[in-house]
């Protein structure tokens, strides 16, 4: 998986995302704001499930340290992988951000109920996928000083 950024210590990143400009944006996104991180991409909630529980070709990825979850998933919703994640004792300690189109106050609060740490309402353009990702990098990776 090709890194992204400078910083010595790179953090695994999986992004459950289907659409490939978005995915385009993100990876962008963290380039720009130097964020050293390790990203990987999963184009749907099955793939996303593999890829955590460590399935068939993603037997030997590592466990992500934060999880971009889009909610609008082929497949498998994010609503159900976000379910699954949070029922299973092995993932549910994995962060989980919620980066989705939908700024409905229904998605929100299931989101919440859910166990989401945090609900983002994606930005059109660079810019504001730039501000996520600082705010993700400021606080997430920054103050969390996630676990490794």
């Amino acid at each position: 998986m090709k890194s992204i950024g400078t910083d010595a210590s790179a953090i695994e990143v999986l992004l459950v995302e289907d659409s490939p400009g978005d995915v385009r944006l993100t990876r962008e996104a963290f380039k720009d704001a130097k964020v050293h991180i390790n990203l990987h991409v999963a184009p749907d909630g099955v793939e996303a499930m593999a890829f955590l529980r460590r399935e068939g070709e993603y037997a030997n990825v590592p466990r992500p340290d934060l999880i971009l979850l889009d909610l609008n998933l082929p497949k498998k919703g994010g609503r159900e992988v976000l379910e699954e994640i949070k029922e299973s004792p092995t993932l549910k300690s994995i962060p989980v951000v919620i980066l989705t189109t939908s700024a409905s106050e229904e998605d929100i609060l299931r989101s919440y109920m859910l166990h989401a740490n945090c609900y983002i309402t994606k930005p059109v353009g660079l810019d504001g996928f730039l501000k996520v990702v600082h705010s993700i990098d400021n606080f997430w990776l920054s103050v969390v000083k996630l676990p490794r």
